[in-house]
């Protein structure tokens, strides 16, 4: 064995000694995880999910308040003998998270507080298709200030934001969105420039960036009907594109260079229609917003109105509509069957556009799974694909995630 190979055998450096300031650093992220994670919690029930005594608990709970990441008021009630203990809960006002989600026809904003909870939601529709990346990001900026704003009345302080961007994401910039035209775009930089010269009299928020199915995922993940009982799932966001995330044990599954999920770039015939990716007959071609409006006849720049429309027409029993969606959901069932295959995951989630039309695109897409997965567990009856929940959105996602990172690690932002 040669020395280069020697080397490669060598384990890693074991990582230092945690020392008295670290443990504390890690323990308070544990109790202040835990009474976000719960809602409301005395210290005794803190000391018995945390698995720390209550004398440390305390003085831990204590360093919290003082800091302004959790609040004390209530009183629980154990049924055992001593005196009843007060409630924990994480802090309404001070620090909280933002989110901001770009995409082809809007611009959607929102910010939660340190218990998740959505405090300010803005949303305006708007065509950024064709405009140039820097007059986008700089109108999102714009939409960003006025949520800060209105935050600010309320006593809370977003330490953080995160973009929910379409495309290719990676290392704050958008490497491809084929629906914008976007290739190579420093989003972060172009916001944050922008955030800072709308708003110079606030400090400005740490500006991050990730896919907008991604932090769509992880929003229904957190929020969802189902959070806390499905963390394997496939989630599929249909607008202009269509996107994927998939969400394995709790974590998003990235792949090697973080671009997993692009289901909508799966090709369904390859001499079908041309894709703005520069492939042929990818599946957003077939199941996407403008293939779903220009098969009904309706204009397809009509955006959310024209969904609305789809939807009025199914509604109505439209021969046209029905077709459209059932063509679609036949398309959406033959690829998700496909991944079903090689991910096995407990559910697949449809979120966007879908979750109004799942009610039309759901039973041919069912059929094609049932068909399909190999494992027998797709079934209709399995109530394995469902609609997305009104929490589970890329905005709300976003903003949680900034807020997750504050629970990580509350003396990072002390």
């Amino acid at each position: 064995m040669d020395e280069h190979s020697t080397s490669r055998c060598h384990p890693a450096p074991l990582a230092p000694k945690a020392d008295k300031d670290t443990v504390r650093r890690h323990n308070l992220s544990l109790v202040l995880r835990a009474v976000h994670d719960e809602s409301a919690l005395s210290r005794a029930g803190a000391a018995a999910r945390t698995g720390l005594t209550r004398a440390a608990v305390s003085s831990l709970a204590d360093q919290l308040i003082r800091s302004g990441f959790l609040t004390e008021s209530g009183k629980s009630f154990s049924g055992q003998a001593g005196r009843p203990g007060t409630m924990l809960t994480p802090a309404r006002t001070g620090r909280a998270g933002a989110g901001v989600e770009v995409n082809v026809d809007y611009v959607s904003v929102c910010v939660v507080d340190l218990a998740g909870t959505d405090r300010v939601r803005l949303t305006e529709h708007l065509d950024n298709r064709g405009a140039a990346p820097a007059d986008v990001l700089a109108r999102a900026a714009g939409i960003a200030v006025r949520a800060l704003d209105s935050a600010a009345e309320q006593g809370l302080r977003p330490v953080g934001v995160e973009l929910a961007l379409p495309g290719l994401v990676s290392r704050g910039a958008v490497r491809q969105a084929p629906n914008l035209g976007w290739r190579q775009v420093e989003a972060e930089d172009l916001f944050g420039r922008a955030l800072r010269t709308l708003h110079p009299n606030s400090p400005a928020p740490a500006v991050t960036s990730d896919n907008e199915a991604n932090l769509a995922a992880l929003a229904e993940l957190w929020f969802g009907e189902a959070a806390g009982r499905v963390d394997h799932f496939l989630y599929l966001s249909g607008e202009i594109g269509v996107g994927g995330a998939v969400v394995v044990g709790g974590d998003l599954l990235r792949g090697a260079h973080g671009f997993a999920g692009e289901i909508g770039h799966a090709v369904v015939d390859p001499d079908g229609p041309e894709c703005r990716c520069g492939s042929r007959g990818c599946l957003e071609q077939y199941a996407g917003q403008l293939a779903l409006l220009r098969s009904t006849g309706i204009a397809q720049d009509a955006g959310a109105p024209g969904v609305v429309e789809l939807e009025r027409r199914a509604r109505a029993g439209d021969a046209s509509a029905l077709d459209a969606l059932a063509l679609a959901g036949r398309t959406l069932g033959i690829v998700l069957s496909g991944a079903v295959n090689l991910l096995d995951p407990d559910a697949v989630v449809f979120g966007g556009i879908y979750r109004t039309l799942a009610p039309w695109l759901g039973p041919a897409a069912e059929r094609e799974l049932s068909r399909r997965a190999v494992s027998g567990l797709w079934l209709p009856e399995s109530r394995r694909l469902r609609a997305s929940s009104l929490a589970g959105d890329a905005a709300r996602g976003a903003a949680a995630r900034v807020v997750r990172r504050v629970i990580a690690d509350p003396l990072a932002y002390g």
